[in-house]
């Protein structure tokens, strides 16, 4: 029983101090329980500390009255000092100091934050930078050359290469696409998914070789789409200098065609300014890389099949989707490619008279998002022509691959 009673004893002692903690007013309940209410409610806190405070406490009110009404300052060392103590009109103008000073501790927080994404910024720049130091190697196969780089395309991994393919490679390309092509593939089966002004056609490399198995079209035609796709893939490796291999994420021959009764007082784009592989929000520019973006996309290029046509211009531009830094203009055997994150966003110009064909190459350094069709084109072009996955050997340049012309008629 001497244990309980002194255990209320220092229970009460320390709720003098912190009257409303809970687990020692459950201790106290509990002592009292065992104990009894009777000998238990006589038992008081421990007569020096139960005077310590309460002389603390009027030394804290005179302390607190002329902090108040003279301004001499006072700091209280204790945190269970009641708050009736001190006097309303000074509590409201702690109160106030107390939130100045979050406000302040806020601010400072955000600059912080500031700080580090200005810091990440310019890593991110000097990353950029080393990019563009690697690029500009050879582009291993003979008639293509340089005719635009990074510097000359106002950004970062972007080039512009012409020679990729020859006038009849292109117009066999442009029959196949024709000839073979059902209305709004690789569109989820729409004929204008981003413009009610054109209509789109398109042909997997897939598609091609299986059309060219059964006879409906040439299966040359169809081999060459193949190889002209591994002909950019190669390039692209050499060029950016990457480390890594590049693998398919997807590949698509598209026609785009204008519609003639509905171009007059057109203001659209063939294709809006995007990003490859993340959400543009080009108000609050910036990208967010997330689904249902296709956020494993690291290199993309366009080969031109034609440029007999009015508009289809591609652009650059910056993450506001309205500055542009750089327009290409499609030709035949003409390649554009680029890396595809947030550095480069991009967009097609309307076209507004003939049709404009293009190869849609995207590519990714990860080998568990290689497109699935690709591997079965492999396995079907090994089987009808017996050769193995990248027997595709590079031509050997005559010029020096060093050589990059730029040219405003290139623009």
């Amino acid at each position: 029983d001497g244990n309980y009673e002194k255990a209320i004893e220092c229970a009460k002692t320390y709720l003098l101090f912190f009257p409303h903690d809970e687990v020692m007013n459950q201790n106290l309940a509990y002592y009292t329980a065992v104990l009894g209410e009777n000998l238990a409610r006589p038992i008081q806190p421990r007569e020096e500390i139960r005077v310590y405070h309460q002389q603390s406490l009027k030394e804290k009110e005179l302390l607190f009255f002329s902090y108040d009404v003279f301004g001499i300052p006072f700091v209280d060392p204790d945190t269970w000092t009641p708050e009736e103590v001190i006097p309303k009109r000074l509590r409201e103008k702690q109160k106030v100091e107390r939130e100045t000073a979050a406000r302040i501790s806020e601010e400072i927080g955000n600059l912080m934050k500031e700080i580090e994404t200005l810091v990440e910024e310019k890593a991110k720049e000097s990353a950029d930078m080393s990019k563009f130091i690697r690029e500009g190697g050879p582009l291993v196969y003979e008639g293509a050359s340089v005719t635009m780089n990074s510097r000359a395309l106002n950004g970062s991994q972007r080039v512009v290469v012409d020679g990729v393919l020859s006038a009849e490679e292109c117009r066999a390309l442009q029959r196949l696409t024709n000839a073979a092509a059902s209305a709004g593939d690789g569109y989820r089966g729409k004929t204008s998914p981003h413009t009610p002004s054109e209509t789109f056609y398109g042909v997997t490399v897939l598609k091609a070789l299986k059309l060219g198995q059964e006879g409906k079209v040439p299966l040359h035609s169809a081999y060459l789409y193949y190889n002209v796709t591994e002909k950019v893939r190669h390039m692209m490796e050499s060029y950016f200098r990457l480390e890594v291999p590049l693998h398919f994420s997807y590949s698509h021959l598209v026609c785009r065609t204008a519609i003639e009764d509905k171009q007059e007082g057109r203001s659209d784009n063939s294709h809006e300014v995007h990003v490859d592989n993340c959400i543009l929000n080009a108000e609050a520019l910036v990208c967010v890389k997330e689904p249902p973006a296709y956020t494993f996309r690291d290199y993309s290029a366009i080969l031109y099949l034609n440029g007999d046509f009015e508009g289809g211009a591609f652009y650059f531009t910056e993450l506001d989707a309205k500055t542009e830094t750089a327009e290409v203009q499609p030709q035949c055997g003409r390649a554009v490619g680029f890396s595809s994150g947030s550095e480069n966003p991009h967009g097609v110009k309307a076209v507004t008279k003939g049709q404009r064909c293009a190869i849609a190459l995207w590519f990714t350094l990860d080998p568990r998002h290689s497109e699935r069709e690709r591997v079965q084109a492999d396995d079907l072009v090994k089987m009808l022509f017996g050769m193995e996955e990248g027997d595709l050997e590079p031509e050997p340049e005559k010029e020096s691959p060093a050589a990059i012309v730029v040219g405003k008629d290139e623009l």
